[in-house]
């Protein structure tokens, strides 16, 4: 891996990722732009895209990166799925928390894709071979509702309703502490974390985010709030709640962690941490989803009923702590 390398006469004027195909012939070129985008290059410490071209001189840093291995194909795996509604163009599942929606770094086998595939054979192929009949996603240990494209014009369809921002969102979070105010916008932009490229932050130079939240109740240390996302950047909600003071609970990416009861009454935070244990994934559920059917035109509404899991944490602050 390249750490410090100067461009030298003769490499003038080509494009940074060929320069780092040639460079780093152990590296795909599908890798190296994934390390570019993903922010493991720089050019004389700054971050440039792909198509940049090289003057002599220029200092290129590519930092190591865990290399994904090469799968071209999936193959299909009996993953049990809670299908909420299904037609020739459509699915709508409530994933599970925990369930991984599509191969990726460290998850090559036992995803939603790899079980959609076993459900069905015919989803969109407007997406990398990796990705069929994904239309959006969500977090790994967030559970809750999302459509799925059967066919390509179902998937270009439902993909232009998500850019124009006509998908209505509903999420349901249990977030840290009591919020002032009990409703209100959230309007802070986006920026994926350089110091930890798996995490992004707030930024006023990344990409616009907008949340609307609605607190629901409020317990002695939580509180259960509804989210409406109006844009879908990664891990907007989450951030958003961390932005306030209130982070997700269980959130360790976010400062929602086991941290969090620390100053607490020590029977409090061993309870408090039992709950925690349990539930074993932070606390946020995709509730609902509304959108314009691809084909009929019509407003359809799906709603994924909250789980166990934060149903039973909720009860517990509603008894103990309400």
């Amino acid at each position: 891996m390249i750490t410090n390398n100067r461009v030298i006469t003769g490499e003038e004027n080509m494009r940074l990722d060929h320069y780092l195909v040639e460079q780093l012939p152990e590296v795909t070129r599908t890798q190296i732009q994934k390390m570019i985008k993903q922010e493991f290059v720089t050019v004389n410490g700054k971050l440039e895209k792909a198509n940049y071209r090289l003057q002599v001189g220029d200092t290129v840093v590519a930092k190591p990166m865990d290399i994904e291995p090469e799968i071209d194909s999936i193959i299909p795996e009996d993953i049990p799925l809670n299908i909420l509604f299904e037609d020739d163009d459509i699915i709508i599942i409530n994933k599970q928390a925990g369930l991984v929606v599509h191969p990726g770094k460290g998850n090559y086998t036992g995803t939603l894709v790899h079980g959609l595939k076993h459900h069905c054979e015919n989803l969109s192929t407007l997406n990398e071979a990796l990705r069929p009949g994904i239309v959006h996603r969500l977090d790994q240990e967030t559970s809750g509702i999302m459509v799925v494209a059967k066919t390509n014009n179902a998937h270009s369809n439902i993909a232009a309703q998500f850019q124009d921002r006509t998908v209505e969102k509903t999420y349901i979070g249990i977030s840290w502490g009591v919020w002032k105010d009990k409703e209100g916008c959230i309007d802070v932009s986006l920026k994926r974390n350089r110091k930890n490229p798996t995490t992004f932050c707030v930024d006023e130079s990344g990409r616009k985010a907008v949340t609307y939240f609605k607190v629901l109740q409020d317990f002695r240390y939580m509180s259960v709030v509804e989210f409406y996302p109006k844009t879908g950047r990664t891990h907007q909600i989450r951030i958003h709640a961390m932005h306030m003071n209130h982070p997700i609970v269980h959130d360790e990416k976010y400062n929602g962690g086991i941290n969090r009861t620390k100053g607490f009454l020590p029977e409090v935070q061993r309870d408090i941490k039992l709950l925690l244990k349990k539930m074993n994934r932070h606390g946020l559920h995709a509730k609902q989803l509304s959108f314009n059917h691809p084909i009929s035109g019509e407003r359809v509404n799906f709603t994924a009923e909250l789980p166990q899991d934060m149903q039973t944490m909720i009860e517990h602050m509603q008894t103990h702590y309400g």
